[in-house]
């Protein structure tokens, strides 16, 4: 099997990896970014009307992630 040689890149590498895993637990968890019509809970801006939306607020959410990882406000 073929071994992935150690770069720089292991640490960035580790915060996309971490933050794909911190999106994917807030979109699932509270619902982010999914097209809603009726139902109770946190409703708002968060909901997309169409799956283009929807991957955009994924995207989004992502971004603020991977800032959050990296320091960056």
């Amino acid at each position: 099997m073929d071994e992935v040689p150690a770069t720089g890149s292991g640490h960035a590498r580790r915060n996309e990896d971490i933050a794909l895993d911190l999106m994917k637990f807030v979109a699932m968890t509270t619902g982010y970014g999914r097209t809603t019509s009726t139902g109770v809970g946190f409703q708002g801006s968060g909901s997309a009307a169409k799956p283009e939306d929807y991957a955009d607020k994924l995207l989004e959410l992502y971004g603020r992630c991977l800032g959050a990882l990296s320091g960056k406000k």
